[in-house]
């Protein structure tokens, strides 16, 4: 298992930068008086294809030897990194296939293809999705990027934690929602070398808590086929983003349904911004652990915004 390093972050900076966008980061004097802290929302919800998860792609596709990239790419995702991985291949001009679930947002579906991706749908399980995807590997041959537990996905994702400490100073704590952990591995790898002062926390939700129980079981808990409003927030760790978790992660929160849903309109309405269940976590557990956080300067992930605006979570 390859373990990516700084080294492999600051390559992918350069790679990805003429393909991707540096997010802005926004905050509100409302939600910083509930919190009872200085939160700084880093807004993924702004990149290309509408989520964090283009910095990985694009590291992982701009990357390959043009005898690799010829082949084409494939990946299974329940609709981000799936989109994100359409975009980076649209850009090299090379086939990208996507296994995902037949019960992901059709608003991912369509942008999947909208990229020039090609969906192959699955049942909605982990099993389901890999037996399905290794049926597209052995067809198309295809270079497989991982969503997550890829160390060239996780290096690219570590490029948003450092344009965060470069945008805002003495940030205490930095904090992301959890699935597979790409994101929050990729935090790791930047926090844990450029600031190994600021702490770093995850949020997931508690009906898709297997991130938590791994955290405090010490070894990975896998859920087959969680149900949750934060669709992006299914997928259970894996070795690699094990890694970071279990060596830089202070703490898992989790939230309710009710409170990731109450968070997600607190955004929209106070500060504007479309963004998707997965990316209010963070603030839900903030909320509901405000002990935690008093008096603290907050670094939030805002990870996507890619939401089927016909099926709102409060509709």
């Amino acid at each position: 298992m390859y373990i990516p390093t700084l080294a492999d972050m600051t390559a992918a900076d350069e790679r990805i930068r003429p393909y991707i966008h540096r997010t802005p980061v926004l905050t509100s004097s409302f939600i910083n008086s509930l919190a009872g802290a200085e939160l700084f929302f880093k807004c993924e919800n702004f990149q290309k294809a509408g989520a964090f998860k283009a910095r990985g792609a694009s590291n992982a596709v701009f990357g390959l030897s043009d005898e690799q990239a010829a082949r084409g790419v494939a990946t299974h995702s329940s609709g981000n990194h799936g989109t994100c991985l359409s975009y980076a291949a649209g850009r090299r001009g090379i086939p990208c296939t996507v296994v995902m679930p037949r019960t992901a947002p059709q608003a991912k579906k369509d942008a999947v293809r909208g990229y020039g991706g090609k969906v192959v749908e699955c049942e909605p399980s982990t099993s389901s999705r890999e037996a399905v995807f290794a049926e597209v590997v052995a067809e198309t041959g295809a270079e497989f990027v991982h969503p997550y537990n890829d160390p060239r996905v996780i290096a690219g994702q570590a490029t948003c934690s450092k344009e965060l400490i470069e945008q805002v100073d003495g940030l205490d704590v930095v904090i992301a929602p959890i699935g597979g952990g790409g994101m929050v591995s990729g935090t790791c790898l930047t926090l844990s070398n450029l600031a190994p002062r600021i702490k770093i926390y995850a949020a997931e939700p508690e009906q898709a808590d297997d991130a938590y129980r791994s955290f405090k079981a010490g070894h990975i808990i896998a859920d087959d086929a969680p149900n949750t409003v934060a669709d992006g927030l299914k997928v259970p760790l894996k070795e690699l983003t094990w890694h970071f978790v279990r060596n830089h992660v202070t703490d898992i929160l989790t939230a309710s349904e009710e409170d990731i849903v109450d968070a997600m309109k607190l955004i929209w309405k106070r500060m504007k911004i479309v963004m998707e269940p997965s990316s209010a976590v963070p603030l839900a557990t903030i909320l509901k652990n405000t002990h935690v956080f008093a008096g603290k300067r907050v670094g939030i992930i805002i990870t996507g915004g890619n939401v089927d605006l016909d099926k709102l979570p409060w509709q």
